[in-house]
């Protein structure tokens, strides 16, 4: 298998990204406070850290390559086509990072090589 050492990104997250962030921070958080840090990760800057390090930082597991999300996304890696920046929210009191969105797109880029850059937006 080709070892992709690069992937292609959108400039800002596509516009369904915030909603689907919303709905699952809802699931954390009141809806005061998700729709403020909707609006903080709006107007943050896109970044980058290494998919390892956000991995490490989430404390989540790695889904498989078998997963439809993580496979569909791998594909479009393989095909050049841009992935939209994920959204990350600093659990502060946990001394974690919320994966607010882009969890299968993180899946599938650390399934070619863990010391890619992803791009996102952290608040």
């Amino acid at each position: 298998m080709k070892k992709i050492t690069e992937i292609k990104w959108l400039t800002s997250p596509d516009k369904h990204d915030y909603p689907a962030a919303a709905s699952y921070l809802n699931l954390i958080f009141q809806n005061k406070e998700v729709k403020q840090l909707v609006a903080k990760l709006k107007k943050a800057p896109v970044t980058e850290f290494k998919a390892k390090d956000i991995f490490r930082a989430s404390r989540l597991s790695l889904l498989g390559i078998s997963n439809y999300h993580v496979e569909k996304d791998r594909n479009k890696i393989k095909k050049g086509i841009k992935l939209s920046p994920i959204l990350l929210v600093r659990d502060v009191q946990n001394k974690s990072v919320i994966i607010a969105d882009g969890y299968h797109r993180m899946c599938a880029i650390y399934s070619f090589n863990e010391d890619i850059s992803i791009k996102c937006k952290i608040v």
